[in-house]
């Protein structure tokens, strides 16, 4: 049986990628995006001309309805829910200094960021314990993308590093529960990656890179994300849950 796995936030960037790389890797593919399917369809257009199986669920991941929908219609265009990818998230609309942030900056971001990816993992995992396993004492593999600003200090964004912080906690949290349900919980934690969000510091980073921040000296991809994310749904990692890797070009390394 083919196995199924959800992307959120997968019409651009790092959950895109992901997508395409698990659809290669011959999954069907659930696309969900706050936009529409029209808005969206060179985006699914582009996965089916490489003979990638999409379904897409315009939803928006803080909402409580939809978080429900988009496990329901995953499973009526797919029939299980066997990997989900809790991607999407989004930056504050203006960085604004930790002493001046908006309790309305702070609320959206952590209730995208966080509450959505808790939200939307119980359901999910409620779906998968209900199945039954492909393969053998594993019913399903959750990975969330965080950041490394889950553990580094930008004090003009203090709601993002606090909202990825918490999708680590969540990680362990999940990891912890799941594991004797046999639902693996992983997570991926992206350094400077080249997207639309990052776009708009391009300098900033251009220069950091420059100046010999990250050993290996260029800005990472969202492929390079994807391949982690292909790796630890994949049946290599069968004994590990819980932990993370970082996709930072050795930014975390501490240097003297």
């Amino acid at each position: 049986m083919k196995k199924t796995a959800i992307v959120t936030g997968s019409s651009r960037g790092i959950g895109y990628a992901i997508a395409r790389q698990l659809g290669l890797d011959g999954f069907n593919v659930v696309m969900v995006a706050t936009g529409s399917k029209e808005k969206n369809a060179d985006a699914v257009k582009a996965l089916e001309a490489e003979g990638i199986t999409v379904g897409y669920v315009q939803a928006n991941v803080a909402d409580h309805d939809d978080r429900l929908r988009i496990v329901k219609e995953a499973v009526a265009l797919f029939g299980r829910i066997d990997v989900l990818v809790n991607n999407a998230g989004v930056a504050p609309l203006v960085r604004a200094d930790l002493l001046e942030m908006t309790e309305e900056s702070f609320d959206r971001v952590i209730g995208i960021n966080t509450k959505g990816n808790m939200f939307l993992t119980q359901a999910v995992a409620n779906q998968m314990i209900s199945q039954e396993p492909i393969e053998k004492n594993r019913k399903g593999v959750i990975v969330n993308i965080s950041s490394c600003s889950s553990v580094v200090s930008s004090t003009s964004r203090g709601e993002y590093c606090v909202s990825k912080a918490g999708i680590s906690m969540l990680t362990t949290l999940y990891a912890d529960r799941l594991a004797s349900e046999g639902i693996l919980v992983h997570e991926v934690r992206p350094g400077v990656i080249a997207t639309d969000m990052t776009s708009t510091v391009q300098a900033k980073y251009d220069k950091l890179i420059a100046d010999g921040l990250f050993p290996i000296a260029r800005w990472g991809t969202p492929e390079d994300v994807a391949g982690a994310v292909s790796a630890l749904v994949s049946d290599k990692f069968l004994y590990t849950t819980g932990n993370y890797i970082d996709v930072d070009g050795g930014f975390h390394i501490k240097k003297l």
